[in-house]
């Protein structure tokens, strides 16, 4: 039976695509992730009419809760966290398909009875057998989950039916443990099946960038060693570590977003051009890219990390990092970390690249800049262009997400003043739909059997390979430095480029 609609016209962009029959099982469905993104996703979804009329969610953890109790949890998340507004029907009908399975991740009777119910949603529902996995669960319980939907075949669908694994970061803290990661859950689901979610890929702005310089004449052709001086890619956070000491002593800044979101990034504005915007095709070029990064020859020089110190943000004083509950006095872990790479290839040779992420800094922002040399000649006397900066393109993934462009311009008055000037582009400003969440994005993609903004192993395998070689040398040589909280981040990253004649951008 075709599923193609005889009435719609495929010129016809205003009609997203809409899942076919599904449902989504969440383990670890009590934790903050699962409350204030999934399951307001979820509802979303639902409400912007893309998830099919019997879409079921199914979370397990372990609570005694039943059906009802999580239906209301659910609400509660919901009500708080939803992006669209609350429509009564729409939660009704989305509600019908809640169940919830108590239990633990070794618990046999548990798979039993989670067997028992998609086999129910099946029939109640008309779900199609079509189940993904969300595991919203430490990285440790990966392997146990996973054998546990083999062992009671939960792992494949019959016939035509899919059966997909949804995992979040980390995956793994260096190459050796995502290799064995890998390889555990390749065991089970094949690689096609296996979704890895890195948040920041289902962003417009990130989206934005393959479209920047891919539908445009006028940036192409300037994307390259001949035009541009270096690239900056800043993800600054005013926040400290929280409630997370448990989960990030020990993994630090570099190991929670270098090695993905910033390494992505990295990707996506260094990248070839792709032969078409297949899964397979983007992979192939952003895997190119990343497998020409090159180590700078002196760590020591070309790397930092830091720790914030205690200091005023927001109007309030805030501990250091040694300070904060549940954290060692003397640990190493980095709440800073900024390293210099460059890319071996004939478009980038010799263009430095930038990486630098924080907690505690001056605000929450993430940027990437792509700055241009200056004009090779100035007919301009020096006092004329004192206040002229470099040509720069920066594109705003977070918060005001958007596209700034900055060059020099001719002060009005008598004399010959040029001066920096800024063009803004603002999505919130040109476009009347809002962006969806990047949850909305990635979980509709796992039902449609999207991979396009998921990151394949094999580049999570590459990544490691670029960061390794930094954590090993952190690890033998000295301590973090300290910087201010509410500030920029350690002198030593001011200094790091100040030797190549650069700063850093103040975002």
């Amino acid at each position: 039976m075709s599923s193609s609609n005889p009435l719609r016209d495929t010129r016809d962009r205003r009609l997203p695509r809409i899942a076919g029959p599904s449902g989504l099982v969440i383990f670890g469905v009590t934790g903050d992730l699962s409350r204030k993104k999934l399951m307001p996703a979820i509802y979303d979804l639902a409400n912007r009419g893309l998830l099919p009329p019997g879409f079921s969610l199914v979370g397990f953890a372990r609570r005694d809760w039943e059906n009802e109790d999580f239906a209301q949890v659910v609400h509660d998340a919901v009500k708080q966290y939803a992006r669209t507004p609350f429509r009564e029907e729409v939660w009704q009908q989305l509600a019908e398909g809640f169940r919830f399975v108590p239990g633990v991740f070794d618990d046999d009777d548990a798979f039993v009875k989670l067997r028992a119910t998609i086999e129910e949603l099946d029939k109640a529902r008309g779900t199609g057998g079509n189940f993904a996995f969300y595991l919203s669960v430490p990285p440790k319980f990966f392997p146990t989950v996973v054998q546990q939907l083999k062992k009671h075949g939960l792992s494949q669908g019959e016939g035509d039916s899919w059966r997909r694994a949804v995992i979040e970061k980390p995956f793994g803290h260096d190459l050796k443990s995502a290799q064995e990661l890998n390889q555990v859950v390749h065991e089970v689901f094949r690689p096609s099946d296996v979704f890895r979610i890195d948040h920041y890929l289902g962003k417009e702005t990130v989206q934005n960038i393959l479209a920047l310089r891919f539908a445009n004449t006028m940036f192409e052709p300037i994307w390259n060693r001949s035009y541009v001086d270096h690239v900056q890619i800043t993800m600054a956070e005013d926040i400290g570590i929280g409630g997370r000491a448990g989960y990030y002593d020990g993994i630090g800044a570099a190991r929670d977003v270098i090695q993905n979101h910033l390494l992505q990034l990295l990707a996506l504005t260094a990248m070839e051009e792709p032969a078409s915007f297949d899964a397979s095709s983007l992979v192939t070029e952003k895997l190119k890219a990343l497998r020409a990064v090159k180590l700078p020859r002196e760590l020591g020089k070309h790397t930092v990390r830091a720790q914030y110190a205690r200091g005023w943000q927001g109007g309030e004083e805030v501990h250091g990092y040694l300070e904060e509950e549940g954290i060692d006095p003397h640990s190493k872990t980095d709440t800073y970390a900024a390293i210099k790479l460059e890319i071996d290839n004939r478009r980038w040779a010799g263009v430095p690249f930038y990486l630098r992420t924080g907690k505690r800094l001056g605000r929450r922002v993430t940027e990437i800049a792509v700055v241009f040399q200056r004009a090779p000649h100035s007919p301009f006397d020096a006092t004329d262009t004192q206040e002229l900066g470099q040509n720069a393109l920066v594109i705003r993934v977070q918060p005001d997400e958007g596209v700034t462009i900055r060059f020099g311009s001719k002060v009005p008055g008598t004399s010959m003043e040029i001066r920096d000037v800024t063009m803004d582009f603002q999505y919130g400003e040109s476009f009347t739909e809002s962006s969806p969440e990047a949850y909305e994005r990635l979980l509709l993609d796992v039902l449609l059997g999207e991979a396009n903004l998921f990151p394949r192993h094999e580049e999570v395998e590459q990544s490691w390979r670029i960061l390794d070689p930094i954590e090993d040398y952190w690890d033998k040589h000295g301590k973090p430095e300290q910087y201010t909280s509410g500030t920029w981040g350690p002198k030593a990253a001011d200094e790091m480029l100040a030797r190549d004649g650069r700063s850093w951008r103040r975002p």
